[in-house]
């Protein structure tokens, strides 16, 4: 029926993007996928994400729902019978969230690992990366497979993009920082990670990433 209509929004370089797709696959939806211009948004895409004028945005039954973790979560109720990506334990799914909540937040450090230029800067940004993910790996991971124990949850969708994206990132700016003998727990996890069917098909083509990431840091290096 019409109103069970799934469209995501999205953009094939954005992990945010990926996020939202591995849940959809993870349950076995069926959606269709608009590809967007991030240069030239769609008419639609505006008037679905008015506020920020961002991709990701889910539309079901003709109702937009924008921010990858918010329709993660969204996606979760609305089909919590389908490879349910959040433990019934309400500790737990709080825990979840928090470490959600932590990876949002902790956004920007990683964000400047990527952009730092100076020496000092680079260094700064270096530690900082290096600091949050003793703390992913020692108190979010631990010994678990998953962040959720033995199969794939919402937590591990939120922390993804390290297992894909942030090893290209780490390429472009030419400092290895989540290697297996500093972080042998954390870095078994990307692995184990892009060995699930519905990751390892979703993730972009590793050398057409590098080329995009190589673009916006260049842009970024000659901004004043």
């Amino acid at each position: 029926m019409n109103e069970e209509v799934i469209k995501l929004h999205g953009f094939w370089a954005s992990p945010y993007s990926a996020r939202v797709a591995w849940a959809l696959k993870l349950k076995g939806l069926d959606y269709e996928y608009v590809e967007e211009d991030l240069s030239s948004k769609s008419q639609l895409l505006l008037q679905y994400n008015p506020v920020h004028k961002k991709i990701p945005v889910l539309v079901h039954g003709g109702k937009p729902v924008a921010e990858s973790l918010v329709i993660v979560e969204y996606i979760e109720e609305t089909w919590p019978g389908l490879c349910p990506l959040l433990p019934r334990d309400a500790h737990e799914r709080a825990l979840a969230r928090f470490w959600m909540s932590f990876v949002t937040e902790k956004g920007r450090n990683f964000f400047e690992f990527f952009t730092a230029t100076g020496e000092d800067d680079r260094a700064k940004a270096v530690k900082e990366v290096r600091d949050l993910l003793g703390i992913i790996e020692g108190e979010a991971l631990g010994d678990k497979k998953f962040f959720g124990g033995e199969t794939v949850g919402m937590v591990d969708l939120a922390y993804g993009w390290l297992a894909h994206w942030f090893g290209c990132i780490e390429e472009v700016v030419g400092v290895k920082v989540l290697e297996p003998m500093t972080f042998p727990k954390l870095h078994a996890w990307t692995e184990n990670f892009k060995q699930i069917d519905v990751i390892k098909e979703n993730l972009p083509d590793h050398q057409q990433l590098m080329a995009h990431l190589r673009r916006i840091k260049d842009k970024l290096t000659q901004q004043p």
